[in-house]
């Protein structure tokens, strides 16, 4: 019996791994949306491989080697777009916006502690506050010319869940903003 070829390693079939189907249908869609022409938008960008999440199956791809890939696909659309965007409208334009935009993230990064993000109820969980801010903060002293901080760390930030905590969210919108800012002035 012949074993057919896959794209990623599988998850055991006793272990979840990610939708393959659902995997095999976005990588092409993103296959195409990077084939057309690069000064073209398309329904498919940076910040939409960052977003995208698959369902869970038994024996679905490896989650590590598919995420791995979708952070050089990612990168892959960010160079793009940070190209066309310079095409577009100029380099000095382009980070101008870069900028504005960063500005706009360190305001709300500098908020005092507790009041960074838009709360939860009581009853609701969000995100630990104290550990946000202290993300936050990281992220604040990043973007005034502090300390290295790399993409992943961004990308892959978790925080534990209290009751009245931080929106999840605004806090992941914020920490995706964030995102796209570092990959736009790479």
């Amino acid at each position: 019996m012949m074993e057919t070829m896959s794209t990623f390693p599988r998850a055991k079939r006793s272990q979840p791994g990610y939708d393959i189907e659902q995997v095999e249908d976005f990588l092409e869609d993103a296959r195409r949306a990077y084939a057309t022409d690069a000064r073209a938008a398309t329904a498919i960008d940076s910040s939409t491989i960052r977003r995208m999440s698959f369902t869970m199956q038994k024996g679905g791809y490896s989650p590590a080697h598919v995420d791995a890939a979708l952070e050089r696909l990612e990168e892959a659309f960010a160079r793009r777009e940070h190209e066309r965007g310079v095409v577009e409208h100029g380099e000095d334009a382009w980070y101008a916006k870069v900028r504005d935009r960063a500005q706009q993230a360190l305001e709300t990064l500098k908020r005092p502690d507790g009041e960074r993000f838009r709360r939860v109820s009581r009853i609701s969980r969000g995100y630990r506050v104290l550990e946000v801010d202290r993300f936050a903060a990281k992220i604040a002293d990043y973007l005034e010319d502090g300390p290295d901080m790399t993409v992943r760390e961004v990308r892959t930030a978790q925080f534990d869940a209290q009751f009245g905590g931080y929106d999840e969210d605004e806090v992941d919108q914020l920490f995706d903003t964030v995102v796209s800012l570092m990959l736009a002035v790479r």
